[in-house]
C-alpha cells in the first residue's frame, strides 16, 4: 500500500475509532444505504407508471362513458313523459267504530233476578238479557185491572139510569136538573174508564220492562251488574253494551286544505270526481292490508275549528269479526281520476334554493334545459306534475350531476343507459390471474 493510502486509511480508522465504529461496520452501513436508494428509485418509477395508467383510464372513461371532463358532451339517461290515466288516492289515519251501538239500561227499578246471555256472545234483537223482579209490577197491573173493572161496572149502571131519566124528563116526571146530574155522572164515569185503561196499559208496560231485551242485533260486551244488584229506571250507568260489527265504520280526518285542493282540481277539470260510493282500502298498523274493500259513505259538512279537518266516513264489511272498534288503521280513499296525468320519476326532480321543484330536460339540439315544476303529490317513486312538463319531454334522470344548463348532452333512453354502464363496468373489471400450484 502506498504511503498516501496508508496515511488516509489511518486517518479514517482514527475517525471511526473516535466515533465508536470499526471499519467492518462502516462497510455494512454503506451497503445498506445503497440498497435503500435503489428501492426508493424503483418505487418512484412504479408510482409514475401507475399515475399514467390511471390518467389514461380516466381519459378513456370520459370518452366512452359520458365524457364531460375532456371536452366531449356527457352521456345522460332520459325518461320520456307520456300522459297516462292515474287514480288519485289519499291515505288518512282513522279509528274503527261500530255501525250501531246500544247501551242497555233498565227502564224500571228493581232487583236483577237472572242474566240470560254469555258475555261476548252474538245476540239478536229482542233476545232476553236480564230479568228484574216483577212482583210489584204484577201487583200494580192487577190493581189497575180491578180499578178498570170497577169503573166499567159503575158506568153500566149510570148508563141504564140515564136512559130511564130520558123517558121521565120527557113527561116531566123528573126535573131537568136531575137529568143533567145523571148525564154528567155518566160522562165522568166514561172519563174514569179511559184513565183506568191507561193506568192498566202503563202497568202492563212496566211489567214488560222487567224483561230487559236486546234493542239491536250485535255482539254484547261484559255485564256491568250481577244477579242480585239493584238497578234504577234510566240510570246513568249501562248494564251492558251491544255493538253491531258487520259492517263497521272508519272515521278518518281530512285537512280542509286537501279538501279545497281536490275541489279546485275538480272545478278546473284536472280530476274526474269519484262515485259517491268510491272504493276504499284498509291498512293495519303492521302494514298488512285488509282483504275486503270498503266504500266511502260521506264527508262531513263541518270543519273542526280545533284541528282544521273534517271527517270522512267509510264502511267495510266485517263478516269474520276481524275489525274491532277502537283499532287504529289507515284508510286509502279514492278521490278521483286524472285522465291525462303527467308523472316523472322522483330521481329526475330536484329542488332549488327557493324550494321550487325543477327538472332538467333534453331540449332542442340536444341541449339541457331547466324547467320549474308545480308538484301535486307523490305516487310511489313518481311525482305527479301539474305544470312545467308536456307530453314528449325528455327528462334527464341519470347523469344530471354532469350537466350544465344550455350545455350539449348525449341523450340515451334511461334503460339503455343503465345497460351500457353495466357493460362498461364488466369490460373494465380486472381479471384475476389463476393461482399456480
Amino acid at each position: 500500500m502506498s504511503g498516501a493510502g496508508a496515511k488516509s486509511r489511518s486517518r479514517s480508522e482514527r475517525f471511526i475509532v473516535s466515533v465508536g465504529f470499526d471499519y467492518g461496520e462502516e462497510k455494512k452501513y454503506m451497503k445498506s444505504l445503497k440498497s435503500f436508494v435503489r428501492v426508493k428509485s424503483v418505487l418512484l418509477a412504479v408510482a409514475v407508471v401507475a399515475g399514467a395508467v390511471a390518467l389514461a383510464g380516466c381519459k378513456k372513461g370520459a370518452t366512452q362513458g359520458g365524457g364531460g371532463f375532456f371536452g366531449g358532451p356527457p352521456e345522460v339517461g332520459f325518461f320520456v313523459v307520456n300522459p297516462e290515466r292515474v287514480t288519485l288516492t289519499t291515505e288518512l289515519p282513522g279509528r274503527i267504530a261500530a255501525s250501531l251501538v246500544a247501551e242497555v239500561r233498565p227502564q224500571v227499578t228493581g232487583i236483577i233476578q237472572k242474566r240470560f246471555f254469555e258475555e261476548g256472545a252474538q245476540v239478536s234483537e229482542g233476545d232476553l238479557l236480564y230479568q228484574i223482579d216483577p212482583a210489584i209490577y204484577e201487583a200494580a197491573q192487577a190493581s189497575a185491572k180491578a180499578a178498570l173493572a170497577r169503573t166499567e161496572a159503575n158506568l153500566t149502571s149510570l148508563r141504564a139510569q140515564l136512559k130511564r131519566y130520558e123517558e121521565l124528563v120527557a113527561i116531566h116526571a123528573v126535573s131537568q136538573q136531575a137529568y143533567d146530574d145523571i148525564d154528567a155522572a155518566v160522562k165522568q164515569a166514561e172519563a174514569e174508564r179511559v184513565a183506568n185503561q191507561a193506568a192498566l196499559d202503563s202497568a202492563r208496560i212496566n211489567l214488560d220492562y222487567t224483561k230487559i231485551k236486546a234493542p239491536i242485533s250485535g255482539r254484547i260486551g261484559k255485564s256491568e251488574v250481577t244477579v242480585g244488584a239493584l238497578v234504577t229506571a234510566n240510570q246513568a250507568a249501562s248494564l251492558a253494551v251491544i255493538q253491531q260489527l258487520d259492517p263497521v265504520y272508519v272515521d278518518a280526518p281530512q285537512t280542509s286544505a286537501n279538501y279545497l285542493r281536490l275541489k279546485q282540481n275538480i272545478a278546473a277539470g284536472h280530476v274526474v270526481r269519484a262515485d259517491a260510493d268510491a272504493a276504499a282500502r284498509l291498512i293495519f298498523e303492521d302494514g298488512s292490508s285488509y282483504a275486503v274493500a270498503g266504500a266511502l259513505k260521506f264527508a262531513d259538512v263541518t270543519v273542526n275549528p280545533a284541528t282544521g279537518s273534517l271527517n270522512l266516513r267509510t264502511s267495510f264489511p266485517n263478516p269474520d269479526g276481524l275489525l274491532l272498534p277502537g283499532m287504529y288503521v289507515r284508510v286509502v280513499v279514492e278521490e278521483g281520476v286524472r285522465e291525462q296525468a303527467i308523472v316523472v320519476p322522483q330521481r329526475g326532480v330536484t329542488f332549488n334554493a327557493r324550494g321550487k321543484a325543477v327538472a332538467t330536460v333534453v331540449g332542442e339540439e340536444d341541449k339541457a334545459e331547466v324547467r320549474v315544476l308545480e308538484i301535486d303529490r307523490a305516487l310511489g317513486d313518481l311525482w305527479l306534475v301539474n305544470s312545467g312538463l308536456q307530453a314528449g319531454d325528455r327528462v334527464i334522470v341519470e347523469g344530471i350531476q354532469r350537466v350544465q344548463p344550455g350545455s350539449p348532452v348525449v341523450p340515451v333512453p334511461f334503460g339503455q343507459a343503465r345497460e351500457a354502464d353495466g357493460a362498461s363496468a364488466a369490460e373494465a373489471a380486472p381479471v384475476e390471474p389463476a393461482s399456480a400450484e
